[in-house]
């Protein structure tokens, strides 16, 4: 009987000692070494409070901007307060979510459709999918976490997660990374709003482009695009820039901005706007002694040790890179072309851009664009 009872004595003069005026003393307090030392400071309520080395993770940059084919440095930083005199090892992970995906600021939902990119503890990291290679960590200073990016593509755009983890510590620092490029209006061979959501984004990536994100349009409206046919964008929503109001656009009694018609579905048919960024090859007007057919503009690129260059290719060259022809030329998908970075007489309307002359039928001449 005895043998039975001596447990509960135990645990009764473990109780009576708690009890005892500096009792709580007697108990040794959990540490593990930076977070909670103490569960009890004295005051009679059990309170829990923190005692200890405290995880910070920043980031000098909020937002990044790069150019497509370039190389990009998102910064992560993390150190601790106090700082240790002995390193710890420390698990390192970034996350992406593309940029059709973000609509609000940084959320549990959010977090939750993020994509791995890499995750990193020492010497050791692995990357995933489309960064598989083409990542790594700077590494520059103790506490340097920055991710760099190599061959950006159009589809890197989005808000980065750093995440810093550290025993029961888990610290993260946000970082979007946008791609400077140009937005253009696009729309079917066969006439205005015939792309459902799904043709809309393969027509972008035929043209050497892809769909453009809510931000990208803003800031080509900001930039001054006036485009008055609604258009689909990645985050599947339809919208057009205006600004210049007017009838037929809205109204002219409604500011200036983007004319949203919101979700839409994705069966329904619109245009199309599209984002191109840098090229890593270079646009040309072909130097040909006659004008040409579509065909033989085709076959004129590729005698020159070319391709015939596509819509997007045009754009950027343009936008980027200064190209300036006053010669309508045929693009990759039967449209003909021009870019004016300066305008003047005889070369269309008084202000910069990309000269259109639609999808007019393959016998007509021409010159052409090439790519190489």
């Amino acid at each position: 009987m005895l043998s039975l009872l001596r447990p509960l004595l135990v645990a009764c003069c473990l109780y009576l000692l708690l009890l005892l005026p500096g009792g709580q003393g007697r108990i040794p307090a959990y540490n593990n070494g930076f977070h909670y030392q103490d569960i009890s400071n004295g005051n009679g309520n059990g309170e829990i409070y923190f005692n200890g080395v405290r995880l910070h993770v920043e980031s000098p940059e909020p937002a990044v901007s790069a150019t497509r084919g370039s190389s990009v440095t998102l910064p992560c930083h993390y150190h601790y307060e106090p700082e240790l005199a002995t390193p710890r090892r420390t698990r390192v992970k970034w996350s992406w979510l593309p940029a059709n995906s973000i609509s609000a600021p940084v959320s549990p939902a959010a977090s939750a459709r993020e994509t791995e990119v890499m995750v990193a503890m020492g010497n050791r990291h692995r990357s995933y999918g489309s960064f598989r290679g083409r990542v790594r960590l700077r590494r520059s200073a103790p506490g340097d976490m920055s991710l760099v990016i190599n061959e950006l593509q159009l589809n890197d755009t989005g808000r980065y997660r750093c995440e810093v983890i550290d025993g029961l510590e888990d610290e993260s620092v946000t970082v979007d990374l946008e791609l400077r490029g140009v937005v253009f209006p696009y729309h079917s061979q066969e006439g205005r709003y015939r792309f459902n959501f799904f043709e809309a984004h393969q027509a972008c990536q035929d043209q050497d482009a892809t769909l453009a994100t809510f931000e990208q349009l803003f800031t080509a409206w900001e930039e001054g695009l006036d485009w008055c046919n609604a258009g689909w964008l990645a985050d599947g929503t339809v919208q057009y820039p205006i600004t210049d109001p007017r009838e037929g656009c809205g109204g002219v009694d409604l500011a200036p901005g983007l004319r949203s018609y919101g979700q839409r579905h994705h069966l329904l048919q619109y245009d199309a706007f599209c984002f191109s960024g840098a090229v890593k090859g270079t646009v040309y007007f072909l130097k040909h002694p006659a004008k040409l057919n579509f065909k033989e503009a085709v076959q004129a690129c590729a005698s020159d040790g070319s391709e015939i260059a596509k819509v997007g290719q045009l754009y950027a060259a343009w936008r980027l890179m200064g190209l300036d022809r006053c010669d309508a030329g045929w693009l990759a998908d039967g449209s003909v072309r021009y870019p004016i970075t300066k305008a003047r007489a005889n070369c269309g309307p008084l202000e910069p851009g990309v000269r259109s002359f639609g999808f007019p039928p393959s016998y007509q001449k021409f010159g052409v664009y090439c790519y190489r």
